[in-house]
């Protein structure tokens, strides 16, 4: 005997209500993601360009910033390429706040001109001496007598620590800000005897007329 079967209501669906078929078009197209991953893969070869110090100064997580790191570390072009697709995979775990930010600073750098980079990077050549060679800080307490040589030392100690354990670079920016202060300082020496100089010159002008 054949039994009657009601027919499925359901049969024939696609399960889908229609709130969800508007999430289904809210999301990005497979272009659009590819535009986004290539942007994300780029910036992070921007991060790697940049000198090994400013890349510790990009706010970012630990772990993204340690795959940068050792992406500039490796010299074999395969071992690069491949470690280069990981620090592409780490950019795409960022959330947008992340990679603004990131952005941001990059964009900040590019908007120094010429004069300022090439001052940024002398004090970061400086800071380097001071941290390879002992001699450097007693010729920099030769020409700043004013400096507190006991700090310095000090800082120069932890900087080396810093990096031997790989730790946060605490003691290694401190002495880019004491090396940063005293460059404005002579500037600012330098601007004073400049008006200095304007108003002798006037009141030479002055005394002759």
């Amino acid at each position: 005997m054949a039994h009657n079967i009601m027919p499925n209501p359901n049969r024939g669906s696609c399960g889908f209500q229609s709130s969800e078929f508007e999430q289904e078009y809210d999301r990005p197209s497979k272009s659009q993601l590819k535009r986004e991953m290539t942007a994300l893969q780029k910036l992070g070869e921007d991060l790697v360009a940049e000198p090994r110090d400013r890349v510790k100064r990009v706010p970012m997580p630990e772990d993204v910033r340690d795959a940068i790191l050792e992406c500039q570390q490796i010299k074999d072009h395969e071992g690069r390429r491949r470690q280069m697709q990981y620090v592409g995979k780490k950019m795409r775990s960022l959330d947008e706040d992340e990679i603004a930010a990131i952005q941001r600073t990059l964009d900040s750098w590019k908007g120094l001109s010429k004069a300022d980079t090439a001052a940024m990077h002398a004090l970061e050549k400086k800071r380097e001496k001071l941290l390879a060679n002992d001699a450097a800080l007693t010729e920099l307490l030769g020409q700043h007598p004013q400096l507190d040589a006991q700090q310095l030392r000090t800082l120069i100690r932890n900087a080396r620590k810093e990096q031997a354990e790989n730790k946060p670079p605490k003691a290694y920016r401190e002495i880019f800000q004491i090396l940063k202060q005293l460059q404005a300082d002579k500037s600012a020496l330098a601007n004073e005897q400049g008006d200095a100089a304007d108003e002798s010159e006037q009141d030479d002008d002055a005394a002759e007329d």
